[in-house]
C-alpha cells in the first residue's frame, strides 16, 4: 500500500468535507459484490451484524449495508459529511453517525462483529488503525476494508491515455505510465499479518466497469483529493479537458475499469 506522509494524508482527507454536497452528488456507491462477498465470507446474516463503519462520507457504502438490515455505527471526521450522511440515512433507525476521528473515537460499552472501511482505511493513522480496530471488535470479530482503485487492463479506454497527456502538460502527472496491470496491484495481506492483531486473512479481488457521461465524470473527479489540492487554474483546465474529450465521443461516454480488493481478517484471540 502506498505510504503517504502524515501531513499530506490529513490535508487530503479534509478536502472532502470542504465540498461535502459535491461529494454526495459525485461519488457512487460501491458495487454490490463487495457486500455479497463480505457477508458470504464472514458467515453472518446482515440483519444480525453489528458494524462499525469508518469514514462513511455521506453514506455511499452505508446505504447498501442499511438496506440489508445491518445495525451500524458510522464514525466520520468531517462535520459536513456527517450531517449529510444523517440526512441520507434518516430512514434507518438502526444506523447512527458520530462525528469524530476514528483514532480518537470512544466506543464506550459498544463492541462490534465487523469493523468496515470502504476505501477509507488508507486515510487512518497507520500506527493506530489496527490496534483501534481490534479494541472495538468482539472476540473473533472481523476487520474488513477495501483498497484498489482505477486500473488499466488490456483494452482500457483510450480516453485515459489522452488525459495522462493533459496531466503531463501541466506538470501534474502523478500516475506511473504506462500503468501496471491489475494483477500487479498489491494487497494489504502482509501489513495486516504484521500488525499482530489479526489472523486468517482472506483477500478477494474483482475487476468491474463503470460508465460515465461527461457530467458524471467531471462531478466525480471534482472531488478527488489530488485535484482539490491542485492550483485552481490547473484543476479547471483538467476538468474542461475531461468534459471536452468525453463530449466529443460518439455516445458521449467513457468506460472506467476498477479493481476492488476486499480484505477480511479475524481478530486474534
Amino acid at each position: 500500500m502506498k505510504v503517504v506522509d502524515p501531513e499530506t494524508r490529513i490535508r487530503r482527507a479534509h478536502t472532502f468535507d470542504e465540498i461535502a454536497e459535491l461529494y454526495d452528488r459525485g461519488r457512487r456507491a460501491p458495487p454490490d459484490h463487495i457486500f455479497d462477498d463480505l457477508f458470504a465470507q464472514a458467515g453472518l446474516a446482515p440483519s444480525s451484524a453489528r458494524i462499525l463503519e469508518i469514514g462513511c462520507g455521506t453514506g455511499q457504502a452505508t446505504l447498501p449495508l442499511a438496506r440489508r438490515g445491518c445495525g451500524i455505527v458510522c464514525v466520520e471526521m468531517g462535520a459536513n459529511l456527517a450531517r449529510i450522511a444523517r440526512r441520507n440515512l434518516a430512514a434507518f433507525p438502526r444506523v447512527r453517525v458520530d462525528t469524530a476521528c476514528f483514532e480518537d473515537w470512544e466506543p464506550g460499552s459498544l463492541s462490534f462483529d465487523i469493523v468496515f472501511a470502504a476505501t477509507s482505511w488508507h486515510w487512518l493513522d497507520p500506527q493506530l488503525r489496527y490496534a483501534k480496530a481490534a479494541q472495538v471488535l468482539r472476540s473473533a470479530g472481523l476487520l474488513a476494508f477495501t483498497t484498489g482503485g482505477h486500473v488499466f487492463p488490456p483494452g482500457f479506454d483510450p480516453f485515459f491515455a489522452e488525459m495522462q497527456t493533459c496531466y503531463e502538460a501541466i506538470g501534474e502527472a502523478r500516475l506511473k505510465w504506462p500503468p501496471p496491470p491489475p494483477e500487479e496491484v498489491r494487497d494489504a495481506r502482509e501489513e495486516i499479518e504484521q500488525s499482530g492483531y489479526f489472523e486468517n486473512v482472506r483477500v478477494t479481488r474483482r475487476i468491474w466497469v463503470d460508465e460515465f457521461t461527461a457530467d458524471e465524470y467531471v462531478a466525480m473527479m471534482s472531488t478527488a483529493s489530488d485535484n482539490r489540492l491542485m492550483q485552481p487554474a490547473k484543476r479547471e483546465h483538467l476538468l474542461a479537458e475531461m468534459r471536452r474529450l468525453i463530449s466529443a465521443r460518439p455516445g458521449g461516454r467513457i468506460r472506467k475499469h476498477n479493481l476492488s480488493i476486499l480484505h477480511l481478517a479475524q481478530k486474534r484471540a
